[in-house]
């Protein structure tokens, strides 16, 4: 008994010592990594304090939930043919919780109902039994994607050992929105400050004007899809294909965090935009190959929802690009600006966002912080239509990404990087 009590312990140990390791890394370079606030930085967080996100709490009480559960091992416990389905279950749950909230939604707008809280009352119950069952599995549906994002992470040799560093962890959760702060002469992001996920929309107006009016800047409150925090923190869904994606997208943020590329993800908009090209083509292919590797009822994989990091592209008429209009938008502002038009810039910006908005693509504001966001997220895909417009660091990523030998390498090369220069001069080499 004292034998299989101390193997029992042992691997305990061994399983939570490199995730107590990596956890005392991270919080030394995170921590390292905050840029001294700025009197623009100050200025604009008069406005923001209150409604700022709180990372830290966030933080902890992930990291505490996650480390007791790594350590009791659950998923590890389940036949391996009945993980993906927890995962799948869990999912479902999420769609049954969404459309309940829907018609509870459609209760309390509908004017014929005269007593909504009566009405919805048995849907209430229904809801909060739903959510208790979320609640329930979702530590267990985390685990389980986790382990198996961990295990492509290893055969693709992005792992120390088989275990991927830092181990894969992410959790579901409403991710703060963010708040772009752009100059008006040039599209470049000054400052991006977390706010919580719970301003309404009239907030985030009167916050963006606030801080327009007090810093002469363009602004923007976004909201962004998942958060290379650790552990991630990932928006909720109910699809498997976009969950994967992400999940790996995020984990290569907090892979990089430990290199130089990300450690200076802030030091220019040029390490910015590599940062996230890096993780966007990793993302997909560790998604696809997670997906198909234990979900492959669910290929091919639809177009995934996280393009949405790059702008609205709800399904519209064939005869409509976005991505185009986006591009030709993006390069006559780009060109505006050049000249000192500001005030003609704005305008042409607004025309288009009505053009855009009669296409069936409703974007609240477009503006310099707009492009400023969406264009640090540069197309992947290799098509110069993106709303980046003609972006010379996402041609140098996709150029090196494909005279790499393999995925580690690319990521691997790039990860040392700590300059546009380092990527030009790879490219020219030749990977």
């Amino acid at each position: 008994m004292t034998r299989m009590r101390w193997r029992a312990y042992r691997e305990t140990f061994n399983r939570t010592f490199p995730f107590m390791l990596v956890l005392l890394l991270l919080a030394t370079i995170l921590t390292g990594s905050i840029v001294p606030p700025g009197n623009q930085l100050e200025r604009a967080r008069a406005f923001t304090r209150m409604m700022e996100f709180d990372y830290l709490t966030w933080m902890l009480e992930a990291l505490g939930q996650k480390l007791g559960r790594t350590a009791l091992d659950a998923g590890g416990y389940l036949p391996t043919e009945e993980r993906s389905e927890v995962v799948l279950d869990h999912l479902q749950l999420i769609g049954q919780i969404w459309q309940v909230k829907a018609e509870i939604n459609d209760i309390y707008a509908d004017p014929a109902v005269s007593d909504p809280l009566a009405a919805s009352a048995e849907l209430g119950e229904q809801l909060d039994d739903l959510q208790m069952q979320r609640n329930w599995q979702q530590p267990l549906a985390e685990s389980i994607l986790e382990a198996q994002v961990n295990q492509v992470v290893a055969e693709y040799g992005l792992s120390l050992g088989g275990q991927s560093i830092p181990p894969v962890l992410y959790h579901i959760t409403p991710p703060p929105s963010a708040l772009i702060i752009s100059p008006h002469e040039v599209i470049r992001v000054d400052q991006n400050i977390s706010v919580s996920p719970d301003l309404t929309t009239e907030e985030s107006a009167i916050l963006e004007e606030q801080v327009d009016s007090a810093l002469n800047v363009s602004s923007l409150v976004v909201g962004i899809g998942g958060i290379g925090l650790y552990p991630t923190m990932v928006m909720e869904t109910t699809d498997i294909n976009w969950l994967a994606e992400v999940v790996a997208h995020e984990w290569v943020h907090n892979y990089l965090t430990l290199r130089p590329l990300g450690f200076n993800y802030l030091t220019s908009p040029e390490l910015r935009i590599m940062n996230e090209m890096v993780a966007s083509i990793a993302g997909k292919e560790l998604g696809q190959a997670v997906v198909r590797r234990f979900y492959p009822a669910y290929l091919p994989i639809p177009p995934s929802p996280f393009g949405r990091l790059i702008g609205p592209q709800q399904p519209q008429a064939a005869d409509f690009d976005f991505r185009a209009e986006m591009h030709t938008t993006r390069i006559h502002t780009d060109e505006l600006l050049a000249q000192g038009k500001i005030e003609e810039a704005e305008m042409y910006m607004e025309l288009r966002r009505s053009f855009l908005w009669d296409n069936g693509y409703h974007i609240r504001k477009l503006n310099q912080a707009y492009f400023a966001f969406y264009g640090a997220y540069a197309d992947d895909s290799g098509q110069p239509s993106s709303a980046a417009g003609e972006d010379p660091v996402a041609t140098a990523v996709r150029a090196l990404y494909d005279q790499s030998k393999n995925l580690a390498d690319f990521i691997n090369q790039l990860s040392w990087m700590a300059s546009f220069e380092d990527l030009q001069h790879a490219v020219q080499a030749g990977g």
